[in-house]
C-alpha cells in the first residue's frame, strides 16, 4: 500500500513541484480573499467580539486537518513520522504569539492575510508588509544575542498526544468538542456586540458539527497504527533485505564512514548497559531497545546527511532495533555485520592484550563474547582502528544513502 506523504519531487521533478505549490498558494489566496480576509476590519473585528469569522475558519480547518489526518493515519494511508510538526520553544513561542497578538490588533493582519491585502492593492497591507520585513530583518541581526533564551526552553516535536498522555482519538475527540463549543460562545458573543442574530445561521453548521464528533469517536474505536502494525506493511520488502544481507554492513565499511566528513554518522548501541561499559565502539551512542520508541522524533530530526548504524554483541537485538526504526521511517538504518564481537575479532591487536583474557564460547547468540580484566569502555585499540591500517583492505559496499523523506519544514499561512 502507497503511504503519503508522496516524493512529489521524484515524481513531478523540481519544475513539478514548484508548479504544485504555485497552484496550491494561489488557491490558498484566493480563498482569503474571497472571504474578505484582505479587509483589516474585518480581521481586527475578532479582538472586540464583533466579527469571529477568522477564528471559526481557521479553528474549522483546524479541526478538519486534525479529523483527515489521524484517519489517514488510522488506514495507513499516511505516516505521521513523516509530517512536519512545528517543535516547541516555549518561552519564545509565547513572547513571539504575544507580540504577534499585538501587531494583528494594531495592524489588522497576520503574516498570510496581509500578503493578500497587497495581492489586492490595500494600502494598509503594504504598510503592514514592509514593517513586518523591517521587524524580520531587525530580528535576524539580534536573534544570535539572544540565542540562549530563544533555544532556552526547546521541547521538540511535542503533541497534546504526548502532554496530556491520551491516545490520539481521544485528543481528536476533545479538541473538537472543545471548538464546537467555543464556536457556540463565539456566536453569543457576536450577538452581544456584533448585533448578529445566530438564529440565522444555516442549520447545516449542525450536520458538520454531528460528522466531527463522530469521525473523533470512529477516530477512538480504530485507533492508531502501532509499531507493530506499520513493520507489518513492510514486512515482505524490509524482511527481504535482512534475509538477502543488505542491510548488515561489514565493520571495514562501518570504519570508512568514521572517517567520512560527509556523513553525519550515528552509531547506536543497544545492549545492556553493562556490556557497552565492558566495551563499546569510539563516540558510539549507547541506546537500550526499551528507550527507542522514545527516541524516533529526535532520530528523524537529524539532518538529511544521517547514516545509523545499530549494532548489539552479535546481530540478534541490533535488528529488532532496526526493524523498530525501519518501521517508524527513520531513513538510511543499517546493522553492523556479526556486532561489536565480529569488530574486535577484526581490529583487536597485541596493545589489548592486557584488557582481553579470554574468549569464551557464547550460549546466547547476542552475548558478549570476551573476557575482560576490567570495564574498558572505549579504552581499547578496537574502540578506534587506525583507520591508514585498514582503509586500502576491501569490503563489499552496501550503504546507498536514500533521500531524506522526513519532516524537515513548515510554515505559517
Amino acid at each position: 500500500m502507497t503511504t503519503f506523504p508522496l516524493p512529489l519531487d521524484a515524481i513531478f521533478l523540481k519544475i513539478g513541484v514548484y508548479a504544485i505549490y504555485l497552484v496550491i498558494g494561489f488557491g490558498f489566496g484566493f480563498a482569503l480573499e474571497s472571504s474578505g480576509f484582505n479587509k483589516s476590519t474585518k480581521l481586527a473585528g475578532q479582538f472586540y467580539f464583533k466579527d469571529l469569522t477568522v477564528f471559526k475558519v481557521f479553528f474549522t480547518a483546524i479541526v478538519i486537518a486534525m479529523l483527515l489526518i489521524f484517519g489517514a493515519t488510522a488506514l495507513g494511508l499516511l505516516d505521521y513520522n513523516l509530517i512536519f510538526v512545528n517543535p516547541t520553544y516555549l518561552w519564545s513561542g509565547i513572547l513571539g504569539g504575544f507580540i504577534m497578538g499585538i501587531g494583528f490588533i494594531i495592524g489588522g493582519f497576520c503574516p498570510g492575510t496581509s500578503l493578500v491585502a497587497v495581492a489586492t492593492l490595500k494600502i494598509d497591507g503594504i504598510f503592514f508588509v514592509v514593517g513586518g520585513l523591517v521587524g524580520a530583518f531587525a530580528f535576524s541581526e539580534s536573534v544570535d544575542k539572544l540565542s540562549q533564551f530563544f533555544n532556552g526552553s526547546y521541547f521538540g516535536r511535542v503533541t497534546l498526544m504526548d502532554v496530556f498522555d491520551l491516545p490520539t482519538g481521544v485528543v481528536a475527540l476533545l479538541v473538537t468538542l472543545m471548538a464546537l463549543f467555543m464556536f457556540w460562545g463565539g456566536e453569543k458573543l457576536e450577538d452581544i456586540y456584533g448585533g448578529k442574530d445566530s438564529s440565522k445561521a444555516p442549520k447545516a453548521r449542525y450536520i458538520g458539527a454531528g460528522v466531527a464528533v463522530l469521525f473523533a469517536v470512529a477516530l477512538i474505536a480504530v485507533g492508531q497504527p502501532t509499531n507493530a502494525d506499520r513493520w507489518e506493511r513492510i514486512a515482505i520488502e524490509r524482511q527481504a533485505q535482512l534475509d538477502n544481507r543488505e542491510v548488515q554492513i561489514e565493520s571495514l565499511e562501518l570504519l570508512h564512514y568514521m572517517h567520512d566528513s560527509k556523513i553525519n554518522l550515528v552509531m547506536l548501541d543497544v545492549r545492556e548497559e553493562k556490556d557497552y561499559n565492558l566495551f563499546h565502539i569510539t563516540d558510539a551512542d549507547h541506546l537500550s531497545y526499551e528507550e527507542i520508541p522514545e527516541q524516533i522524533d529526535p532520530l528523524l530530526a537529524l539532518p538529511a546527511n544521517t547514516l545509523f548504524v545499530v549494532m548489539s554483541n552479535d546481530e540478534e537485538l541490533a535488528t529488532e532495533a532496526w526493524k523498530y526504526m525501519v518501521a517508524e521511517s527513520v531513513p538510511n538504518v543499517y546493522i553492523l555485520e556479526n556486532g561489536v564481537n565480529g569488530w574486535i575479532s577484526n581490529f583487536a591487536d597485541e596493545h589489548d592484550e592486557e584488557y582481553i583474557t579470554a574468549e569464551k564460547e557464547a550460549h546466547d547468540p547476542d552475548e558478549f563474547r570476551y573476557l575482560l580484566s576490567s570495564a574498558s569502555g572505549n579504552k581499547l585499540a578496537a574502540a578506534y582502528p587506525h583507520y591508514e591500517e585498514y582503509k586500502d583492505l576491501k569490503y563489499t559496499p552496501k550503504v546507498k544513502m536514500e533521500i531524506k523523506a522526513g519532516p524537515s519544514s513548515g510554515g505559517c499561512g
